[in-house]
Order: C-alpha cells, then sequence, then structure tokens
C-alpha cells in the first residue's frame, strides 16, 4: 500500500482572488488491500475577498476578508461490496471593518454504496441520529433532508448515495452550541462507517462487480466536479490542486445510456437504495 502525505501552503491563486495564505496538510493511501484510495485533508487558509461559490447564498458577503478551517475525508474501498463515503466538518468566519464578523459551521457524511443493504444504511442513520440527539431532536431531520437535496446530481435526476446528513450556515444559539454539536459529528465517523467496511470488506467479487463500481463511482466524480461547493471553493480560492482533488476515485468508466437488467443487484441500486428513503422507520 502507498502513503503519501503533503503540507502546503496555499498555491499561487487567480488574479481576483490574490492574497491567498495559510494551508494545511494531506494524507493519502492508495492501493492497498482494502482501501484503493483514502485521503484526509486539514486546512486553514484566509483570503482577502470571498470567491463566488462562498457568496452564491450570501451575496451579502461579497469582497469580505475571510478565514476557513477544515478537516475532510473521503474514502475509497477496493471490493465493491464495500460503500464509498465521505464526511467534513469546517467553519467559516468572513469580516469587514467596523462590523462583528459573520460565522458559522458545516458538514457531514454520506454514504455511496454501489451494492445496497439495508442494514448498513440503517446503521449508519441511526449512528448520525444518536449523535445530533443531545442537541435537539429536530436536527436528525432537518439534516437528513438536507443531506438528500444537497447530495444529488440534478443533471442525472439521482441521488449521489443513500445519504446521511448534511448541514452548512449553522450559526444556532451561540459558538459553542455549534463547535460542539460539529465535533460530535465529527466523533461519529468512525463507529458508523467501520462496522459496515468490516463487514463488506472481504466478501468475494468479480469483474462485473468491479466494472459496475467503476461505472457507479464515474457519478461520484461528476458530482464532486459540477455541484460540490467544497470542491468549488478550493479551486477558486487558488487552493492546492491535488489536495482538492484528493477525494476522487482511482478508477470510474462511463457508458453511453447504460441501463441495468432489470432484476439483479445492480438494478436494485437503482430501484430500492437511490431515492429517498426514512432509514430508520423502513
Amino acid at each position: 500500500m502507498a502513503s503519501r502525505s503533503g503540507a502546503t501552503n496555499g498555491s499561487a491563486p487567480p488574479e481576483d482572488e490574490r492574497n491567498l495564505r495559510g494551508g494545511g496538510i494531506t494524507r493519502l493511501i492508495e492501493d492497498g488491500n482494502v482501501f484503493e484510495r483514502g485521503g484526509v485533508n486539514f486546512s486553514h487558509v484566509t483570503g482577502d475577498r470571498l470567491p463566488a461559490s462562498a457568496t452564491a447564498q450570501r451575496p451579502e458577503l461579497a469582497g469580505r476578508r475571510w478565514q476557513a478551517m477544515g478537516v475532510s475525508l473521503v474514502m475509497h474501498p477496493r471490493n465493491p461490496y464495500a460503500p464509498t463515503t465521505h464526511m467534513n466538518v469546517r467553519f467559516f468566519s468572513a469580516e469587514k471593518a467596523g462590523e462583528a464578523p459573520v460565522w458559522w459551521f458545516g458538514g457531514g457524511t454520506d454514504l455511496t454504496p454501489y451494492y445496497g443493504f439495508e442494514e448498513d444504511a440503517m446503521h449508519l442513520h441511526d449512528v448520525y441520529r444518536r449523535s445530533l440527539q443531545p442537541f435537539g431532536a429536530d436536527y436528525y431531520p432537518r439534516f437528513k433532508q438536507g443531506c438528500d437535496e444537497y447530495f444529488f446530481l440534478k443533471h442525472r435526476n439521482e441521488p449521489r448515495g443513500i445519504g446521511g446528513i448534511f448541514f452548512d450556515d449553522f450559526n444556532e444559539r451561540d459558538f459553542d452550541h455549534c463547535f460542539n454539536l460539529t465535533e460530535s459529528v465529527a466523533d461519529h465517523f468512525l463507529p458508523a462507517y467501520v462496522p459496515i467496511l468490516e463487514r463488506r470488506m472481504n466478501t468475494a467479487y468479480g469483474e462485473r462487480e468491479r466494472d459496475f463500481q467503476a461505472y457507479r463511482r464515474g457519478r461520484y466524480v461528476e458530482f464532486n466536479l459540477v455541484w460540490d461547493r467544497g470542491t468549488l471553493f478550493g479551486l477558486q480560492s487558488g487552493g492546492r490542486t491535488e489536495s482538492i482533488l484528493m477525494s476522487m476515485p482511482p478508477v470510474a468508466k462511463w457508458r453511453y445510456d447504460w441501463q441495468p437488467e432489470p432484476g439483479t443487484a445492480e438494478a436494485r441500486l437503482y430501484t430500492d437504495y437511490l431515492k429517498p428513503r426514512d432509514w430508520l422507520r423502513d
């Protein structure tokens, strides 16, 4: 298994996003028996002018100085029966002379299976419901809906996976409340994902399953490059491209107008899993 790391200072940004400062650390594993690729990024960067991706939802913040800090990770297992997963948590602050900083937290996690298992989906959602319960009963259904809406490929009219939780622009009650909730989301990643990985990583598979995995990974690439705000923010703010794109799967395929055969496990991914469901009630 190859292991790579990098500590970076922000690379040269575009002309309209100059003066990016700070950096981060990237840790990557590749070509392992369990993970074909896995990566973790930490970053803390500041800039003089918010990029367009950060002000699309908050146009009143355009032109402000900013700082952002976050941890993100993506795991792409080799075995097609083991799902891809992502998790990130982040803090953002926009500043203007003479005014109090505008700050917010964001984050979340989701599961992207290639072959669906109800017990896996139920386990992930149960762990993350419990991660949010101490902070308020309404957070899990809100953030679950937010995930279903965010991780959706509009140009394909299909979800990326079986969801999870997602929140952004989170500034409720006070800083400690928001920080502690975000920390709980991060702390529950391993209990949510590791049992699923351990159940699936040694399942026997063949070329058919690997081929379908590569095809579905193509959807992962499409989402990250077309819709993901974090990827767009990193590229627009002049961040290190290798770190930003570490989330990409190492192998992906595209086919023209391909459809799975009815009744197959591949077809059941579409009919039974790639649609919003209440996994804790079904």
